[in-house]
């Protein structure tokens, strides 16, 4: 079941990502400026933003088998026990990490290869895949059945101040990494070729950093939260202020790819705590929250970039980054109000 999920999020996180790596061959192939196919970047996160929340409230009574076979949604990490919730967004965002180690620069290559329709049209076929593995594998339960329905330790101003922090981190994150193929090339200098690899070694970053936050996430959930949000915050004001050398680029850009993932991690973990209401509303709300922050990250980018550099992408983006860190939600002080989980679920343990 968790495999079909993963699947699933590998499709749709190497969708998201994938026109950042093709965005020079879209312009060139179809006669329009790097700012306007950045708007790809835009419109998905759009899509998401506007589309979550509704979609989840009213899909709420139906058995997430026929939800996610009709939107792939992330609605599936309700199906598992409270105890084991910071695994599942783990092993979730392993899967969106590894559509960055091989998802993005095998659809990249591809691209420079065949054209840039080539890995859009398997990437589709991929998606094929997924909706039958998710129609097939997934349980048919209610949600009000299944263990993860409710936060564990509901707080309302806790979940507005998660949201707002994933949202400035994403349009931070996204103002600059939307164009990164232009800025390694123009400000450090480095090939094509080069740029290929750095796109692993970014996915191989993320993957890293995921991974060792899901270990951890149960364990020390503020902690990994606040030092994904600074760590991405320093690897983009450290290209900024360091990108035109390529050694220093390279180390900035893996630190940037080690807390990308973890941040959008921290935060679908932190509703599954401080959810006021059901669970799938708030990882929707967060979801589309982050992807609103997506789309105005690209966005701002977009026109940052006929305005200046591509280097004062990431000066803005990382500015945004520090200023999410600034708002990122402090330890609780006292224990909040913790629900009760019925008999048939796995007891939630206390915040």
């Amino acid at each position: 079941m968790l495999v079909a999920v993963m699947l699933a999020a590998f499709t749709f996180n190497t969708a998201e990502n994938l026109p950042i790596g093709l965005l020079e061959l879209i312009s060139d192939s179809l006669r329009v400026s790097v700012s306007a196919v950045g708007l790809l970047v835009t419109g998905y996160g759009v899509t998401v933003a506007v589309a979550s929340l509704p979609l989840a409230h009213v899909m709420r009574a139906v058995p997430r088998r026929h939800v996610l076979t009709g939107v792939l949604a992330v609605l599936a990490v309700g199906l598992f026990a409270a105890g084991v919730r910071g695994r599942v967004v783990g092993a979730l965002s392993v899967a969106g990490s590894l559509a960055l180690v091989l998802g993005v620069p095998v659809g990249t290559w591809l691209g420079r290869q065949n054209g840039w329709p080539v890995p859009v049209a398997l990437l589709a076929a991929l998606g094929l895949v997924s909706l039958m593995t998710i129609a097939v594998l997934l349980p048919t339960t209610r949600p009000e059945e299944e263990p993860a329905a409710y936060g564990m330790s509901p707080d309302s101003r806790r979940f507005g101040i998660v949201l707002a922090a994933g949202a400035l981190s994403a349009t931070g994150a996204f103002a600059g990494y939307t164009y990164v193929v232009k800025f390694l090339g123009d400000v450090s200098g480095l090939s094509p070729g080069a740029v290929s690899v750095l796109f692993v070694a970014f996915g191989v970053a993320c993957l890293a950093g995921v991974s060792v936050t899901g270990a951890l996430l149960d364990r020390f959930p503020q902690a990994a939260l606040t030092t994904a949000v600074a760590t991405q915050a320093v690897g983009m004001l450290g290209l900024y202020a360091a990108g035109t050398c390529p050694v220093s680029a390279v180390v900035f850009l893996v630190l940037m790819g080690g807390a990308l993932g973890p941040v959008f991690m921290t935060t679908q973990n932190a509703m599954l705590h401080c959810a006021p209401g059901r669970t799938d509303i708030a990882l929707a709300a967060n979801s589309g929250s982050y992807n609103a922050g997506i789309a105005v990250g690209a966005a701002l980018g977009g026109l940052i970039l006929p305005l200046a550099d591509v280097r004062s992408t990431f000066l803005v983006g990382g500015l945004l980054t520090a200023a999410a860190c600034a708002v990122s939600p402090s330890p609780p002080t006292r224990p909040s109000t913790t629900r009760t989980v019925s008999s048939t679920s796995t007891p939630a343990p206390t915040t």
